[in-house]
């Protein structure tokens, strides 16, 4: 037998080629079972035709790496048939690995059969297109090792390809190991094959196939070529996937976070309306369906709009958000809590019973009824709840919100920190209430507004020194309304604005008509609203009423209350020059109600403070009220502000207000507010016009 021998360098590249279609394959088993339709029947047969070439390689490769006593050569059809059977191989191990979610023992078995078969056909087919005479004379024992091998190797490959088909990062580590073992197996086939070949002696080529010299450069490169570009477009594909599934998941959180602040609160992350009238519409679906109930609570915050500005929207935010924390804190089984805006909350509870929604509503109104602390301060407020049962209190959503809320307003009117069932007769005050709210908006258009004038004195009795300007509305069927029967509505609803300004030009005309009566010392004091105070056209509106109507500017009196003054300071002052600079006066209205700062109560540029009446009500002369009414009057004048006291009702409240030294009085003991034709029949009207005439 002719004596054979390897190339080292050639064995090596073998092994190595045969590593590198072993992390081909495992990676091509991951691309295919990452994609679906033709994307996947692509890498199914570009991945197959990479892999069965380079296993096909390795063998060759193997078989170049034998030196022999004789020139070799290939007959190309054989070789070619070869690689055929490889690649068809391949193919079929990436289908059977990649076309089910599990690999059964019977299709693992079956799969290292065909693919073990296979590779063994490759390997004899390419060993049989050696062109020489008389033949290769085999040792049986090693060609059913090398077949042993193949099927052992081929059942292996399979098991970690589906394995390791899926992942990244470790996985990617794991395949590299994987093909490690693979390679070498592959390796150990191939050459348990070629040992079991001899050559007899006198062996030599028969014909001139394709020469072995030049062969074993163009398989290596080509096929390393195949290799690498297939395991880079792999890698870029998985590079992009990458990214593609980064962008997926980014695309998902942002539509997540879109409908999130679609249907829910931003400060509270509660429910909004459009969420709970999905979540409404469910439950008259589901009550209908089963024949259940459910109530729905109305609920809005007593004494929020007033924390709101002592304190400003920062606090009232917070407190807004305590409140909804406190109130799910209280909550079981099924509930949409949300809220509606502002500080109105709408719960939507299932229930066996309305004992079951009345034991809720009293847990949230004794949670809520704490105090809560909040950035340094305590504050307290309350809930007013109206409760509306499925289905006897409303056949759809828009009935049942509207009944409820009709029973939220009732709780209100009778007391608040409650709560009440609806009744139908509730439905004649909420429907009173939005009616009054239709005539308000024609109130301005049909000339209903009125403004009453209650006269200031200087104390203690005279004279007068100039009105307060007091609105009042003459409601066509309802007759004359004070205005805390529809000043709310017009603030909740913006008309405040409108109704502000007419307030302040009329009061201007109002004025100046009395100057040209012979009066032209007197003076007009105004209230602003805090949604007038705010509006940026302010100064102009003021401005304007004042040249239309020939008013001096320091006859015009605009009282703001503390709370509104401190809502922002900074803006309060900024307002309050510009006012100041064009001689306006500036009262703070109700002062000692709410929360200031000495610093910018300096800086307002006011020219009185005004004594709130719950003071005076019960003013005596060792009392609270007294100690509360002698220090306002005292930082008053240190201050250099003329101080107005307000509500007084009788002559010993008359008596100790101007012994502490107020310079202004106004109640109903000195004049009511009237219209103004009858100015004239206010108590001591001509005493006080004599009074004027003897001032120096």
């Amino acid at each position: 037998m002719l004596v054979t021998s390897y190339d080292s360098f050639t064995v090596i590249v073998s092994i190595l080629v045969a590593m590198l279609a072993s992390f081909t394959a495992l990676d091509m088993a991951g691309r295919v079972a990452s994609s679906t339709g033709k994307v996947a029947l692509v890498w199914l047969l570009g991945g197959g035709f990479a892999m069965g070439v380079g296993v096909w390689a390795m063998h060759f490769i193997g078989m170049l790496s034998m030196s022999l006593d004789m020139v070799m050569s290939y007959d190309p059809l054989l070789t070619a048939t070869s690689m055929a059977v490889a690649i068809l191989a391949s193919i079929f191990a990436l289908w059977l690995v990649c076309s089910s979610h599990d690999l059964s023992w019977r299709r693992l078995t079956g799969g290292a059969l065909v693919l073990g078969s296979g590779v063994v056909a490759m390997h004899y087919m390419g060993m049989a297109a050696l062109m020489f005479a008389p033949g290769i004379v085999w040792n049986w024992g090693w060609v059913a090792a090398s077949v042993v091998i193949a099927l052992v190797a081929s059942g292996a490959a399979l098991l970690l390809a589906f394995n390791l088909r899926e992942g990244h990062g470790r996985v990617n580590i794991l395949r590299l190991g994987a093909s490690v073992v693979m390679g070498c197996a592959i390796a150990g086939m191939h050459y348990t094959g070629m040992a079991a070949a001899s050559f007899p002696m006198m062996s030599h080529a028969t014909h001139m196939g394709v020469n072995s010299n030049w062969l074993a450069i163009v398989v290596t490169v080509v096929t390393l070529a195949i290799l690498g570009i297939t395991l880079l477009v792999s890698m870029l594909d998985a590079r992009l996937q990458a990214r593609t599934s980064i962008l997926a998941h980014s695309l998902a959180e942002a539509n997540r976070e879109l409908a999130q602040l679609a249907l829910h609160d931003n400060l509270t992350r509660l429910p909004n309306r459009i969420l709970l009238e999905d979540r409404l519409e469910q439950s008259i679906n589901k009550a209908n369906r089963e024949k259940s109930q459910f109530a729905l609570m109305f609920m809005d915050l007593d004494g929020f709009k007033a924390v709101n500005d002592a304190f400003g929207h920062h606090v009232g935010d917070n407190l807004l958000i305590a409140v909804a924390e406190r109130m799910i804190g209280q909550m079981k089984g099924h509930y949409t809590l949300a809220r509606m805006g502002g500080d109105e909350f709408v719960l939507l509870i299932e229930i066996d019973e309305p004992n079951d929604a009345a034991a809720v509503a009293d847990a949230l109104v004794k949670a809520v009824d704490r105090p809560f602390d909040i950035s340094r301060y305590e504050l307290v407020v309350s809930l007013s709840i109206g409760i509306a049962v499925y289905p006897g209190d409303g056949q759809d959503d828009r009935e049942l919100m509207f009944n409820a809320d009709a029973a939220m307003y009732h709780t209100k009117n009778n007391g608040r920190n409650g709560y009440n069932f609806f009744q139908p007769s509730m439905n004649t005050l909420a429907q009173s209430q939005l009616q009054l709210n239709n005539d308000l908006w024609q109130a301005l258009d049909n000339e209903e507004l009125r403004l009453f004038y209650q006269p200031k004195y200087c104390a203690p009795s005279g004279p007068i020194l100039g009105f307060e300007a007091l609105l009042r509305w003459e409601h066509p069927t309802r007759g004359l309304l004070a205005p805390d029967k529809f000043l709310p509505i017009a603030e909740k609803t913006g008309m405040i604005i409108n109704i502000g300004n007419w307030v302040i030009n009329e009061a201007c005309r109002q004025l100046h008509c009395w100057h040209l009566q012979g009066h032209p010392h007197w003076s007009v004091a105004v209230n602003l609203s805090a949604l007038q105070f705010e509006q940026s056209n302010l100064v102009e509106t003021v401005t304007l009423a004042l040249a239309k109507h020939l008013i001096p500017a320091e006859l015009l009196t605009l009282e703001v209350t503390e709370t509104t003054a401190m809502r922002d300071p900074e803006e309060s002052v900024r307002i309050m020059t510009q006012l100041t600079d064009m001689g306006v006066k500036a009262s703070i209205d109700d002062f000692g109600t709410g929360y200031s700062s000495l610093l910018y109560l300096k800086r307002l540029h006011a020219s009185e403070l005004k004594i709130d009446r719950a003071f005076v009500n019960e003013l005596q002369a060792k009392s609270e009220d007294a100690t509360i009414v002698s220090a306002i009057v005292a930082l008053a004048q240190s201050l250099d502000l003329k101080v107005v006291a307000e509500g007084v009702e009788t002559q010993d409240q008359q008596a100790f207000l101007t012994g502490l030294g107020c310079d202004t009085l106004q109640g109903y003991l000195l004049g009511k507010p009237v219209p103004p034709e009858r100015i004239h029949e206010l108590p001591n009207f001509v005493e006080n016009e004599q009074q004027l005439v003897q001032l120096p």
